[in-house]
């Protein structure tokens, strides 16, 4: 089941849409529940309702079922109560770490990186990235994430798991500048974690076929930056699995149906595979030539993210952002 959020003149959270397996046709499901926050908080009782319309939409039986416009969808999720995101990459972990100089956690391999994000707002998929000092450093970042329902404290791993009912690409905007001076106070991200962007859709853990195992999806999350190829790199690579992550946020909390987990930045060690984020491309050029020749987002520049089935087949539609200076 693929769902997305139409934007709505009366609703900061849109209306609840089935969108056709194909990405091109979509039906409103705000008989079911009225957006899709709301419908996280009921799942039990609305997936069958949202599966049958599903079903009929892509038979083409829906009624009132309209051609998709991406540009006309919120992120999936437009706003939720929790962006707990993590960083399960680590060879991401190595390289943002030796790009300012800092020592890697000793329970780098056994405890998940995570921090809470912005989650009130999420950036619209095709919604400009506004910047208001390029001296911050804006980069972005690549990911995948789940969208939870309601998770009991203390959770194990494997139990975590069963909880994930759908999964989304996230553009997690990062501003580099900031982040040494806010991490070197001892008290976390802020200032240098604006709001990121979701992808339109939001899907069902079968509509990624032999792509989803073990907690991860084993599929390339594809990056194009200013029209060019930026990375390809592989989501399967996690060394923690979403489980954990969501295991690790619920340690000592609830966590609210509609929570968002994000991967952190994917990352491979080929770097043949290119990267998800500007921060590792630029330390990668420091490594390999000795010098930096990458320069972090400016006015106008291009990003865009998507992730493909076996087929070549869009899964979630298309994050497409540009920059955009704002005063």
């Amino acid at each position: 089941m693929k769902l997305g959020s139409l934007k709505s003149a009366h609703s900061l959270d849109g209306d609840l849409c089935v969108i056709s397996r194909d990405l091109k046709m979509a039906v409103k499901a705000t008989s079911i529940a009225p957006n899709l926050r709301e419908a996280m908080e009921k799942w039990t009782a609305k997936e069958a309702d949202l599966n049958k319309l599903y079903n009929d939409l892509n038979d083409g039986k829906a009624s009132g079922a309209f051609p998709v416009n991406e540009k006309d969808f919120h992120s999936a999720l437009p706003r939720t109560w929790l962006f707990a995101d993590g960083s399960a990459f680590i060879y991401h972990i190595k390289l943002v770490r030796k790009a300012r100089n800092a020592p890697l956690p000793e329970t780098l391999t056994t405890v998940p990186l995570m921090y809470q994000g912005e989650c009130g707002q999420f950036l619209a998929p095709t919604e400009d990235i506004p910047q208001r000092d390029f001296a911050h450093g804006t980069d972005f970042e690549g990911e995948v994430g789940v969208i939870t329902d309601f998770v009991p404290m203390g959770v194990t791993p494997d139990e975590a798991l069963k909880h994930i009912k759908l999964f989304v690409l996230i553009n997690d905007v990062s501003l580099r500048g900031l982040i040494p001076e806010e991490l070197a106070g001892g008290f976390g991200f802020f200032q240098s974690k604006p709001a990121s962007a979701l992808s339109p859709f939001a899907v069902t853990a079968d509509e990624l076929g032999d792509g989803y195992k073990d907690g991860r999806i084993h599929l390339p999350l594809d990056v194009t930056y200013n029209g060019e190829f930026f990375g390809k790199a592989n989501a399967g690579a996690m060394h923690f699995h979403f489980g954990q992550l969501i295991a690790h946020a619920a340690r000592t909390r609830n966590l609210p149906a509609g929570a968002l987990i994000g991967s952190g930045t994917v990352s491979n060690e080929d770097h043949g595979k290119g990267s998800s984020c500007l921060a590792e491309k630029r330390m990668i050029e420091q490594i390999e030539t000795g010098a930096i020749k990458t320069s972090f987002m400016k006015s106008g520049d291009t990003i865009q993210m998507q992730m493909n089935n076996s087929k070549g087949e869009s899964i979630f539609g298309q994050i497409s952002q540009k920059v955009r200076s704002v005063q």
